[in-house]
């Protein structure tokens, strides 16, 4: 009897540690301005810094990183691809696993033709209701899935499901190697019958642009499509350059000066 207790005991305790709960899940989001400053993430803030991840360059520099979300194909892919190319502009594209089951050629040009692919997980579930071993099984399908078909075999960036997260699945994937991609501007651009037009999308862009802005489209809105090279090239035109995430990464692993006086 006592050994029967001591078993319940212990697997409740793992059942109790293993598991998230979605009590604490948040959602990303911030204040979005009009006056081109990095957005206000109050306590995420800390939070990302805490645990290695980003939202926004904060070196000042005027700087845009392009990404893009990917989990299901509308027809605007091959477009957006294009544009990127005559432009000469980097991007990443985070897919789940439908989409690399589905689009496997498109998945492939995006990798061929020098973009990065990040982690969205394969199911798409919500992270903060997930156990370490089934986010490791979600990440680790999908990174198997982009290496059988492209030469990109490690993933590196991860953009949660629905923008989902705590402190707890930040915690968890750091350990798994990941680093958190969110975003500094965004819109509402995945509807695909509420579509308004390329100046619409653009605009939004224009509004909100901000140096370091990492940037979250949608290859679903035919908006993005028809907007890309006129964001592109205004933005280009105000001094604006596009880096790829790396490029941020790596920014941040270079010591800083140190002044003696």
């Amino acid at each position: 009897m006592r050994k029967l207790s001591i078993l319940i005991i212990t697997t409740l305790t793992l059942m109790l540690t293993s598991f998230a709960t979605n009590v604490d899940a948040y959602g990303w989001g911030f204040n979005k301005n009009k006056n081109h400053q990095q957005p206000d993430v109050g306590k995420y803030d800390q939070m990302l810094e805490d645990y290695g991840g980003y939202y926004v360059d904060k070196s000042g520099d005027k700087v845009v990183y392009l990404t893009f979300d990917n989990g299901y194909e509308k027809g605007y892919t091959n477009q957006v691809l294009d544009v990127l190319k005559d432009k000469n502009v980097p991007a990443t594209f985070f897919v789940t696993g439908h989409y690399v089951e589905s689009q496997p050629e498109l998945v492939k040009r995006m990798v061929k033709e020098g973009h990065i692919i990040g982690n969205h997980s394969y199911y798409h579930p919500d992270f903060t209701t997930l156990s370490k071993e089934k986010i490791k099984k979600e990440l680790d399908s999908l990174e198997e899935a982009v290496a059988k078909i492209t030469p990109q075999k490690e993933m590196l960036y991860l953009r949660p499901p629905r923008g989902t997260f705590n402190e707890q699945t930040l915690k968890w994937t750091q350990e798994l190697g990941y680093i958190h991609m969110f975003w500094s501007l965004a819109f509402v651009d995945w509807h695909t019958d509420k579509q308004k037009g390329w100046q619409s999308a653009y605009q939004q862009v224009m509004d909100h642009i901000h140096p370091g802005a990492i940037m979250l489209l949608h290859t679903v809105s035919q908006d993005n499509a028809e907007a890309l090279e006129h964001m592109i090239d205004d933005l280009r035109k105000q001094g604006y350059t596009f880096k790829s995430l790396n490029h941020l990464i790596m920014k941040d692993m270079i010591p800083k000066p140190i002044y003696v006086f």
